[in-house]
Parts: C-alpha cells; structure tokens; sequence
C-alpha cells in the first residue's frame, strides 16, 4: 500500500467515521436517533482512560446546560456535539487517540468564537476545575451564538 500520509491511527480514525456516517444514513430513518446517537458518544465517554473520562463527562455535561441545542454524537470516534444540521460544531479529542501529550477541547468553524483576523478553535485540557469550567461554558456560549 503507498504511503498516504496518515499514521495507522489515523487511518483507523478515518475509518470510524466512515462507520459514523454509515451509521447515521441508517438512523435518518430512525424515530430514536437522538438517543442511538447520544448513546454512541456516551460509549465513546465511557471507553476512555481514568485521566480522560472525567473531562469528556464534564464537558459532555457544560455542553447540556449552556449549549442544549448541540446534539451529542461522535466524530471520527470522538465525543461530538452538533447542531440540527449533523455538523460537529464543538468535540473533545482524547490524548490517548493519537498518543498526544493532552487532550483537545475543538470547535468546528460553525462556531461563532470569531474574534477579530485570528482566534483560537481548539484549546489543551489536561484536567477540569472551576476555572477551566467557566471558560469551557463561556466559549460553548459564544459558539452557539449566545
């Protein structure tokens, strides 16, 4: 196989979301989709390490109460949330995934953290305290436009 510049992490990652789609093709015919996918980012949640769990279950949590109108779901085998369109706006991306040194806190460009000619879309997280949840609910804020 040529080199196609991914890692076999990343491949794998692309592969997950190929699975995601496919899986989302099927539930747009489903009355339960909003729970199957919920589910889905809450197993995601779930398999992730002792270090990583408690951030992606604080922000999955920060995410319900100032941004309920993003949906859960996963992307590329992450935990996502999205607006009513399907489209990731906000995701935490486990260090673990792609043996970083810290786990991602991104957001998409449907975000409206717009802030001038250059603004940050995705920030490190190594840990959640009462700071840290502030900022998270503050940035979740601006990026649904609140």
């Amino acid at each position: 196989m040529a080199n196609d510049g991914l890692s076999a992490t990343e491949r794998e990652a692309v592969k997950q979301r190929a699975r995601e789609l496919r899986e989302e093709a099927k539930r747009q015919r489903s009355a339960d989709k909003a729970a199957a996918n919920e589910q889905d980012a809450l197993a995601a949640i779930a398999a992730m390490d002792d270090v990583e769990r408690p951030i992606a279950e604080r922000l999955h949590a920060l995410v319900a109460e100032h941004a309920p109108e993003l949906a859960p779901k996963t992307w590329y085998g992450f935990p996502a949330y999205a607006r009513e369109d399907g489209k990731a706006v906000v995701f935490f991306q486990p260090a673990a995934k792609f043996g970083t040194r810290y786990s991602t806190i991104g957001f998409q460009d449907g975000a409206a953290l717009d802030d001038g000619l250059m603004w940050p879309s995705a920030y490190a997280v190594t840990g959640v305290d009462a700071a840290t949840e502030a900022r998270i609910a503050e940035l979740l804020r601006r990026a649904v436009g609140r």
